[in-house]
């Protein structure tokens, strides 16, 4: 049975009366007011009335920041106007169900290596959270900005969004957009043409044309210079790029996605940084938290890494002390004048260290596989991963690197 409303106002009667299973809800009611704000309002209505009930919003493409906020508020899902019948259908029989919108994940998973999850999530509340977001906003074509520390995984997560978007058969471009120079920028992202300058030997291609029905990944995008932003917000606002000493328009189909450890709306007060520009890229914005504030994923996160270098290394079973494992846990959630210090990156890099500096000393050759415990002493250096390579590099490991 479908019923259908005039007005939210009827919205109570009709839970007690109906108790429906899925209530499909609009962000705005009222002609002239598009804030989403009476949307929001309703869909907190209906989980205090009836918290079993599952909600999905209804929402204009400008509004999926609100349809994010709304599921923070407890909606299941969101449909994007204009919509899909089959994919509305889809959605609604899918929370009736009490089901969550498939991923396709499990396909993908046992299909190939290349789209299986490389994504460390935990179970700390910020990451379930983010999770949560992450694979119901996937699926649009909602450009997204993620922000975070170094080393938080800012990458993984652009790749696992993508993975999880119904763009995941094309390409997955990544560029880092503060290695560009001024000189080599229109030519690297937009491509050129045979003779546009002295090098230009043939045609080539840019990042534009290479991510065609994917996702463009830009990362460090807050290290862009203000001269070059105003040319990449002319080419996401128009949709088509020119290459370097060409004149045709070649129309572009992207999913764009951004990266920037660095406050972009702080950047915009001073300056520095194009509103415009931020506004374009930032139609979903992803936080991701620093180790240091979701500590109780680090062990898990260790036993990950010492699980991957120890058959990378020929080194499988090793486990840390419990003494190493309490040095572990101080190291990345203590305040360091090094922010890094405290994420993923540098967690992987102390854990690969510790197996290869560890073997060298005790054994010297590549047979670990007696060992049933790592026991180093981690201190306040900075195991960078100049460090371990250097480790790689020692002739007495003997490792198949």
């Amino acid at each position: 049975e479908v019923v259908t409303l005039a007005s939210p106002q009827q919205i109570p009667s009709i839970l007690r009366e109906k108790m429906p299973d899925v209530v499909l809800l609009d962000m705005n009611f009222t002609t002239s007011i598009n804030s989403g704000n009476e949307g929001l309002y309703w869909l907190r209505e209906i989980k205090k009335l009836k918290p079993d009930t599952n909600v999905v919003l209804f929402t204009a493409y400008a509004d999926v920041n609100l349809a994010v906020n709304g599921m923070k508020d407890g909606a299941v899902d969101f449909v994007v106007k204009p919509f899909d019948n089959d994919n509305l259908v889809e959605v609604l029989t899918q929370a009736r169900d009490g089901k969550e919108r498939n991923t396709g994940k499990e396909k993908k998973e046992t299909t190939s290596d290349k789209n299986s999850s490389q994504m460390f999530w935990g179970e700390s509340p910020a990451m379930v959270k983010l999770r949560h977001v992450v694979e119901r906003i996937a699926k649009t074509d909602a450009n997204v900005l993620i922000t975070g520390e170094n080393g938080t995984g800012k990458e993984l997560l652009a790749r696992e969004i993508h993975r999880l978007s119904l763009r995941h058969n094309g390409p997955m471009v990544a560029v880092d957009m503060g290695a560009l120079t001024e000189t080599l920028f229109e030519s690297e992202l937009f491509g050129h043409v045979k003779g546009a300058f002295t090098d230009a030997k043939s045609d080539h291609a840019g990042k534009f044309e290479e991510a065609e029905n994917g996702t463009l990944f830009m990362d460090e995008i807050g290290n862009l210079s203000y001269q070059l932003q105003a040319k990449l917000l002319r080419a996401l606002q128009q949709r088509y790029i020119t290459r370097v000493g060409g004149n045709k328009q070649i129309d572009v189909n992207i999913r764009l996605v951004c990266a920037t450890n660095k406050n972009l709306q702080a950047m915009v007060g001073l300056g520095e940084f194009r509103e415009d520009l931020l506004y374009r890229i930032n139609t979903i914005h992803l936080e991701i938290p620093s180790l240091r504030e979701r500590k109780e994923d680090i062990p898990a996160l260790v036993e990950l890494f010492l699980d991957k270098y120890g058959k990378m290394y020929n080194a499988e079973g090793l486990q840390l002390s419990q003494d190493a494992k309490e040095k572990m846990l101080t190291i990345c959630t203590e305040a360091h004048k090094n922010a890094e210090n405290g994420n993923g990156r540098f967690c992987r890099n102390l854990i690969e260290n510790a197996i290869l500096s560890y073997a060298e000393r005790v054994y010297g050759s590549s047979s670990m596989s007696d060992a049933s415990d790592i026991e180093f002493v981690l201190t306040s250096d900075d195991f960078s991963e100049g460090q371990v390579k250097k480790c790689k590099e020692k002739r007495s490991i003997g490792f198949n690197i």
